[in-house]
């Protein structure tokens, strides 16, 4: 099986985590930085990440308000999903609902201090999201946040 990213989008951040050989496991890999809202930069490091790693697919998390809407912030995933589909990339947007609280929660669980959270927060995000959609696939579990 090929190996998979996820994605935690933000306006001047993007957390990359990605699965393990098997599709099992995630884990986190690295943080893209880049200017306010600047996707097209955002968009050419997540593409030297995708090639480095050999990635065919990318899961996305796709903000959503706790009513199931897409906001503005849901709108860019969605317009991002299609700049890396038109590279070749198949994307699928995953509801990413509270997984930088799930990510917060765990590194606070894990006594990591803030300076150390604030750097890592993304890539945790990230985790979270593929690993949900992991489970999903397996039909495992998957973890509530």
């Amino acid at each position: 099986m090929e190996r998979i990213i996820g994605l935690d989008l933000g306006s001047v951040t993007c957390g990359i985590s990605i699965s393990d050989p098997l599709g099992m496991i995630a884990r986190a890999l690295t943080t893209v930085r880049f200017a306010p809202d600047d996707y097209d930069a955002a968009l050419q490091d997540v593409l030297k990440v995708i090639r480095e790693n050999g990635v065919k697919k990318v899961v996305l998390g796709l903000p959503r308000h706790m009513n199931g809407d897409i906001g503005i912030r849901g709108q860019v995933s969605e317009k991002f999903a299609k700049l890396l589909e038109a590279e070749g990339i198949q994307v699928e947007l995953w509801d990413e609902r509270l997984t930088t609280a799930a990510a917060e929660k765990i590194l606070i669980s894990g006594n990591v201090k803030r300076k150390k959270r604030k750097q890592i927060i993304d890539q945790m995000a990230a985790v979270q999201i593929l690993q949900s959609y992991l489970d999903r696939q397996s039909g495992g579990l998957v973890m509530p946040f």
